[in-house]
């Protein structure tokens, strides 16, 4: 990892395959910019436990994260991977940092409000509502410059920056304040199934058709794909509806284009077409990914030695800030 570039912290949760919008709007992004960054990249395991998971998914899922990572670029040789549960530096961190957080920051949480109107409070766990500050942990123990975000995770990085400015003002400069890197271009990949929401992990788990996943099949994908949403139009047509423009946002992150040239490409096409064609562009995209992904898989405990690795070189680092935390609140 390159020592004098800027600290950028990257967290993704295994409560799921990953998915394409994770890849376009996160994942090929660390690859390609490993070498301006000093990157870590951390499964954040603990974050899973905040809905209900079965113990044995949890584990296949960690390690099928983690082999795609590598398989999508991830270098442990330019960057950090590990488990965020090897590290119980995150877990202490995050303890102190909730004391010092007013309740009204956690309950003006979006990702909050939302998860438990939708389950209601008797089947949200108190982790739910605590998320942020363990989120905030991740990010400060590392003296983290940048965090790569969605625009949906913008909230939590400012209630970071704000927690840990009210820290920095009561005991001196403890922590570095972390700024957020929010990328346009493919950074809201909606669903299949649904244009008005974005692409996500906890709702294809109930819903196969809202995403599609990095080692989904090629069958799969056009399958996928073939029942996505569109508009009431009978061809493509602009300025076109969510649907549709979920479509081309797809095919034009994935192949690079610009918006002039997607919309020459299928303007006037039936929608067949277009499905067709985001299918193969997909397809060709992750086809190096899911080889690679196959011959990570075949040596599981070489993959659990990358991990482990990582987090030894990582928890100096942590052990340190934590210790300064402690040491500044009393505890040392």
């Amino acid at each position: 990892m390159p020592t004098t570039a800027p600290r950028v912290f990257s967290g993704i949760q295994p409560d799921a395959p990953a998915h394409i919008g994770n890849y376009l709007g996160a994942i090929r992004n660390w690859a390609r910019e490993q070498d301006r960054y000093n990157n870590i990249f951390c499964i954040v395991d603990l974050h899973s436990l905040t809905l209900p998971i079965d113990p044995a998914t949890l584990r296949e899922q960690r390690l099928v994260l983690a082999a795609t990572l590598l398989a999508s670029g991830i270098d442990p040789h330019k960057s950090a991977l590990f488990l965020q549960s090897d590290i119980p530096a995150h877990s202490e961190l995050a303890w102190i940092l909730e004391c010092f957080t007013p309740m009204g920051w956690l309950e003006r949480m979006t990702q909050f409000k939302e998860r438990s109107a939708r389950l209601g409070n008797e089947r949200v766990g108190t982790g739910l509502f605590t998320y942020p500050a363990l989120m905030a942990a991740d990010i400060l123990l590392y003296d983290t410059n940048v965090v790569p975000v969605g625009e949906d995770q913008r909230q939590h990085i400012e209630y970071t920056r704000d927690l840990a400015k009210r820290i920095n003002q009561r005991f001196g400069e403890i922590f570095v304040i972390p700024e957020a890197l929010i990328k346009e271009a493919g950074a809201r990949i909606m669903g299949l199934d649904d244009p008005e929401a974005k692409m996500s992990k906890s709702i294809a788990a109930s819903s196969p058709g809202h995403a599609v996943m990095i080692i989904d099949s090629p069958d799969d994908i056009r399958r996928k794909f073939a029942r996505a949403q569109t508009d009431a139009e009978p061809a493509v047509r602009f300025p076109a509806g969510p649907g549709v423009t979920n479509l081309l946002e797809i095919y034009r992150t994935v192949r690079e284009l610009g918006w002039e040239q997607v919309k020459e490409e299928f303007a006037g096409k039936p929608y067949s077409e277009l499905k067709r064609g985001v299918a193969e562009a997909v397809i060709e995209a992750l086809r190096p990914i899911q080889e690679r992904y196959r011959e990570i898989r075949q040596d599981d405990a070489g993959l659990r030695r990358t991990l482990k690795e990582s987090a030894e070189r990582l928890a100096p680092i942590a052990n340190a800030t934590l210790t300064r935390v402690q040491q500044a609140v009393g505890l040392r």
